[in-house]
């Protein structure tokens, strides 16, 4: 599918996934339902949202594209979809009800705080599935140690399970990006399994423990945790952030007020 008369928008991020053989399987992981609670990030020229709609009974789209809206509306009736002209960094997805399952081709200058904006609503998301970046799928899928591990991984597996589905090369999309790309799933931890009480606090910590990657975090936590209640945890105040796992982030957080 080319892009049919629109010029993609470097500013907004846009590439447009074109190849069919790709998206039958983004749509075969997602797996929709026709009663499924669904919204869509960036549905762009509707190379995901026709496919999904032959299954769903209404879907929902979030597009800034002013152009896109346009076509979106003209192309689709009302009644099988809602199309909100919005910037999905300010959507309230927790407007459209839940359980709300997420899917989008998400534009990547903004990937990062698009996720931190939907982790907030994860109480009421049932699943995600987004192709992104692969280097960014890489770091949602980190494990502690390694060197994509960092903020996101941590921040993004205290709140849902990651799983990295597969790649997707550049020539799939119009136009090619320079990166390759990846599709993932994200699926909410039940309430039980989050592994920490005080949210601020815990960003606090793991964004004080990975602003200086090098830093021990002694030095890096100094100020805000002691060396001497790392220590009482069991976590040697000479590690580096990127060495600690979601449980230990967490229980540090645990000893802030």
């Amino acid at each position: 599918m080319r892009s049919e008369g629109h010029r993609p928008r470097k500013s907004l991020g846009q590439h447009f996934l074109h190849d069919p053989g790709i998206l039958a399987k983004i749509v075969a992981a997602i797996a929709p339902k026709p009663d499924d609670l669904m919204v869509e990030i960036g549905p762009g020229l509707g190379a995901l949202t026709r496919p999904l709609l032959e299954q769903l009974g209404h879907l929902h789209v979030v597009e800034l594209d002013r152009d896109l809206v346009a076509r979106l509306r003209r192309d689709y009736p009302a009644e099988r979809l809602s199309v909100h002209e919005c910037d999905a960094l300010r959507f309230d997805f927790g407007s459209l009800g839940a359980p709300l399952r997420v899917v989008g081709n998400l534009p990547y200058n903004i990937s990062t705080p698009l996720l931190f904006h939907l982790a907030e609503a994860a109480g009421g998301i049932r699943d995600m599935h987004f192709m992104l970046q692969k280097e960014v799928v890489d770091r949602m899928a980190a494990r502690p140690d390694t060197p994509d591990y960092g903020r996101l991984s941590v921040m993004l597996q205290a709140r849902f399970r990651v799983t990295k589905l597969f790649n997707v090369l550049p020539g799939a999309f119009n136009p090619p990006p320079k990166v390759d790309s990846a599709v993932v799933r994200l699926a909410p931890l039940p309430p039980e399994a989050v592994p920490y009480t005080n949210a601020k606090a815990f960003a606090e910590v793991v964004a004080r423990a990975f602003a200086q990657r090098r830093k021990t975090l002694r030095n890096a936590l100094k100020g805000l945790v002691s060396a001497e209640t790392l220590e009482s945890l069991g976590i040697d105040p000479t590690r580096r952030g990127e060495t600690l796992s979601v449980a230990d982030f967490a229980r540090i957080s645990e000893t802030l007020d």
